[in-house]
């Protein structure tokens, strides 16, 4: 800000935070934002918001950019092609994960991941360990990263050579304990998985379509429930990734009514896709695998209402890139069985936009819970520094939607390099036509603004919901 001039101002549009509506004009000085108000001084630049809503930048803290899987596959974006994509949808900062493997140490992994961040963001973003070896050094690795600021730690309960024992998990926790962190996790019962899908290829049903069968709810229950009770003995809290069952919404609101340090989320494959999606011809499904698999409409309900009774506390995308090709879901063959194709989709881009329509436009749960649920609450939780509002002293992370537009989405029109759009043929009103990070147009009336390398690290304070119970 020189003398009374702002570097930008806002005009005219309904700024809609977590908790409140109103007309108001926004200033945005040093990249932070200014000032709220009517009539506020002049900007070197200026937007004409009218007819437009003035919202935080989406925080999605669940996605895998430039990751390499358990199987020992690369995912399909780097940091340029996800956060350009995330940035397209309204999103402005990402946490995504840092995979440690067996024999590696954790501390070298996250230098390692944060220098290709460092090379390719376009936006703000922060990071989760992955720890699948505890061995070594790498407990006290864990202890000292979270004193750095990087305050988020997952853990598996399935998949091959990421996955950890009960044992590990609790040191895992006691280990996060003493520093203020999340430990996150994917939570399912590896034994169920591997019994239903032995007894699915036995019988030859190998098509994509039995994916769903193969991970039954009854083994997201049971981890949920297990996970649950670890949080209760260590006292540490836990952030539960990726909730796609009703039962798994009961065991999450039960738990928190006990006083368990207990955070959970959805995503929008839960919320807009059923089992009944994956019924496609040939190897078509392959295009929607995810763990947990998509379930139920009774399921979408049970989700919904969690998320207005607040036993789920997040949407995020779970954006994990395959290409439909030998470099991702076709690596073991043109036609492999279910449990060779890589899980995973897009969902960067299309996050946002799916909620808008749905909260926003549609009118369930409104925006302001929108704004919550996609940014504000994402931001607190994680302690991420000045993310998530537009009060002042705040990052100028702004996108500005236009509510009347309206598109029908193509097979292949997101911005990622992943080659596909899950939710072709979908059609959805409201989408951010320019998109702020720090006050720079990243997205600019639907144009690319953002150099590669821009995006910086967000560190990750100690958050309330960090805070270890008695």
């Amino acid at each position: 800000m020189t003398g009374n001039t702002y570097d930008l101002v806002i005009r005219g549009g309904t700024i809609v935070s977590a908790q409140a509506t109103f007309e108001a004009d926004l200033a945005v000085a040093d990249g932070r934002v200014a000032a709220l108000g009517r009539g506020l001084g002049a900007g070197v630049e200026e937007i004409d918001a009218r007819g437009r809503l003035v919202m935080p930048g989406g925080v999605d803290t669940h996605c895998h950019i430039e990751q390499l899987s358990g199987a020992g596959l690369m995912n399909a974006d780097t940091f340029e092609s996800a956060t350009r994509s995330a940035a397209f949808g309204g999103t402005t900062t990402t946490v995504s994960f840092a995979a440690q493997h067996p024999g590696m140490r954790i501390a070298d992994v996250m230098a390692d991941y944060a220098a290709c961040a460092t090379r390719g963001a376009l936006i703000d973003h922060a990071y989760h360990m992955i720890v699948a070896d505890i061995s070594g050094d790498n407990l006290a690795d864990i202890s000292r990263l979270v004193g750095e600021g990087h305050r988020s730690i997952k853990v598996f309960t399935t998949y091959d050579k990421v996955r950890l024992d009960d044992l590990s998990i609790l040191k895992v926790l006691e280990a996060a304990r003493g520093g203020g962190a999340l430990v996150c996790f994917h939570a399912e019962n590896d034994g169920l998985i591997r019994w239903a899908t032995e007894r699915l290829l036995a019988a030859g049903d190998t098509a994509p379509r039995f994916h769903a069968l193969s991970h039954p709810r009854l083994a997201e229950i049971e981890a949920l429930e297990r996970i649950c009770r670890f949080s209760e003995a260590t006292g540490q809290p836990v952030m539960l990734f990726h909730v796609s069952t009703r039962e798994g919404v009961e065991i999450v609101r039960a738990a928190r009514g006990r006083g368990a340090p207990v955070w959970a989320e959805t995503c929008p494959h839960y919320l807009f896709m059923t089992e009944d999606d994956l019924d496609r011809p040939g190897m078509e499904a392959a295009a929607l695998l995810c763990s947990p698999p998509q379930r139920q409409a009774a399921d979408q309900e049970a989700l919904w209402r969690g998320l207005a009774l607040g036993d789920l506390q997040l949407v995020t995308s779970d954006h994990a890139p395959y290409r439909m090709d030998a470099s991702g879901k076709f690596a073991n063959g043109e036609a492999p069985p279910f449990n060779r194709i890589a899980n995973g989709m897009p969902g960067l881009e299309l996050r946002l936009p799916l909620m808008f329509d749905a909260m926003v436009v549609g009118g369930r749960l409104g925006a302001e819970k929108f704004v919550e649920l996609t940014a504000t609450a994402p931001a607190a939780l994680f302690g991420l520094t000045g993310k998530g509002r537009l009060d002042p002293g705040y990052d100028a992370d702004i996108a500005i939607w236009n509510p009347d537009a309206r598109r029908v989405l193509g097979e292949n029109d997101l911005h990622d390099n992943v080659g596909y759009n899950p939710f072709a043929g979908r059609e959805i009103a409201g989408w951010p036509e320019t998109v702020l990070s720090r006050g720079e147009a990243v997205i600019r009336d639907g144009a690319l603004q953002a150099r590669p390398g821009r995006g910086r690290r967000v560190v990750m304070e100690c958050s309330p919901a960090m805070r270890p119970a008695n």
